[in-house]
């Protein structure tokens, strides 16, 4: 669309100049001869920009400005002033205004400060609508439930966002611990700042410490340059340490005395540096058993627990199963552009029967792949994965529990879902760390790999399967 440009000049001449060259370059323009003239345009037609003298009768252009400014924020003001009388102008741009053009006019210089201006309005705006759409991901919608356990989760959220204590997030794989950090964060004064993410689990160990806190040029075999650690990165917002259950303990100990003190070292410096970051932990692991083994330092735990949140599973919470079921259908008939209309209500007692051993993300895939291969108007229960149809959600179905019909039986799709079953068990037990249920289940880092690829179980704690190391 055109930008729609508003000339305010008592001087015919100047109106006339700078229309004839902005309608040639393809913007739709306005012109008023006076600061009055210019406010009574503004009620009747909306501009992108205002481009304004300073020196004019019954109302000035710095009059203008004022009124622009607390009736119209998202409009882009210009001034137009004298060569060599620029104060005024500057005095203007204190209070608002993007820049000023000065008579008598370059065309060329015009013509860049106008594309620039609007430019960089444009730019603003957009990034205020994606802060916005990201407040909004992250806010309380996206932690799906009207139940008791979820409504306390609810609650507890607005009251911890508003302060920067550090938070301890319980709950077992799947359950949305991310969702709950990510909305602790964007409900509170710290929303506009950095929220950094960090998969305690993932990183090797040799990397840790520099992945944290930085490192210095030639530190280390490897480090070319200098490089901000994650603390840096999130100063003055938060930093969200999922998984924290598997930080080496030679990692907790400097951990410690960031959270302390309030300083990292980078990795070959001598110089600590202050930041100002608030901890949002989480982990699907019983910490105080790992405190209790030596697994984890204690004194670190007191200083993540201050304020703890256990999510629950979602079998503590199954009157939540519709709204999340309904959540990922419209999601994902919107993704993979299908029209199912809803779930049949034999299929939802089904569903609200499953234990869910992944939790809500198992639930979000047992959705996804429904709509995936349904080719009908809504989920019945013969859409269902076959492992969901069993009585508890947990038991493995034998064979003598499936029905070979007169039209025969999909083998490779029943053993499919028996093997996949399996796999979601193993990493459960694994509590999320991929390698170690690959080895609970006998097989290689490589085929672990290939069937969380193949059944879409990605997520976080994947990052132990780049490697067979």
């Amino acid at each position: 669309m055109k930008a729609k440009i508003l000339i305010v000049d008592d001087e015919q001449s100047i109106r006339e100049f700078l229309e004839i060259m902005l309608k040639k370059e393809g913007y739709e323009v306005s012109c008023a001869e006076d600061g009055q003239k210019a406010i009574d345009l503004l009620k009747k037609k909306s501009f992108d920009m205002v481009i304004s003298d300073m020196q004019m009768p019954n109302v000035t252009g710095m009059e203008l400005l004022d009124h622009v400014n607390s009736n119209y924020p998202e409009l882009t003001f210009m001034i137009i002033t004298a060569f060599g009388t620029t104060e005024s102008a500057v005095e203007a741009m204190k209070k608002g205004a993007y820049d000023y053009i000065t008579k008598p006019f370059k065309i060329d210089e015009v013509r860049l400060n106008i594309q620039n201006a609007l430019k960089s309005k444009h730019l603003e705006v957009e990034n205020r609508s994606l802060k916005k759409e990201l407040q909004k991901e992250h806010s309380f919608q996206n932690l799906i439930g009207n139940s008791e356990p979820i409504h306390r989760i609810y609650e507890m959220i607005r009251r911890v966002s508003q302060s920067p204590t550090n938070v301890l997030v319980l709950g077992e794989s799947g359950t949305g611990k991310e969702m709950v950090a990510k909305a602790i964060h964007y409900n509170g004064p710290l929303k506009e700042k950095p929220f950094i993410t960090v998969n305690c689990g993932a990183i090797p160990e040799s990397l840790m410490e520099s992945e944290m806190f930085g490192h210095k040029k030639g530190s280390f075999t490897g480090a070319v340059s200098d490089k901000a650690g994650l603390f840096e990165v999130a100063d003055t917002g938060s930093l969200f340490l999922d998984e924290v259950g598997e930080l080496p303990l030679t990692i907790q100990v400097k951990l410690l005395r960031a959270i302390q003190e309030r300083v990292i070292r980078r990795v070959g410096s001598t110089e600590d540096q202050k930041v100002d970051v608030r901890i949002i932990a989480a982990t699907n692991r019983n910490l105080e058993d790992m405190v209790a083994k030596g697994e984890f330092r204690e004194d670190l735990y007191y200083r993540l627990n201050v304020i703890l949140i256990k999510v629950p599973a979602l079998r503590e919470r199954r009157d939540d199963v519709p709204l999340l079921a309904k959540h990922f259908l419209d999601k994902y008939n919107d993704r993979l552009t299908k029209t199912i209309n809803g779930i049949s209500d034999e299929a939802m007692d089904i569903l609200r029967k499953y234990d869910y051993p992944g939790n809500v993300r198992e639930l979000e895939n047992i959705i996804e792949r429904t709509v995936a291969l349904e080719g009908g108007a809504s989920i019945l229960p013969e859409s269902l994965p076959p492992f969901v149809m069993t009585p508890s959600g947990r038991k493995m179905a034998s064979s003598n529990e499936i029905e070979i019909t007169d039209d025969g039986v999909d083998l490779e799709k029943v053993i499919g879902q028996i093997e996949k079953e399996l796999i979601i068990k193993a990493i459960h037990k694994a509590n999320g760390v991929k390698k170690k249920a690959a080895k609970l289940l006998g097989i290689t880092f490589r085929s672990m790999r290939y069937r969380v690829d193949k059944y879409g179980l990605n997520g976080p704690g994947d990052e132990d399967l780049d490697s067979d190391d």
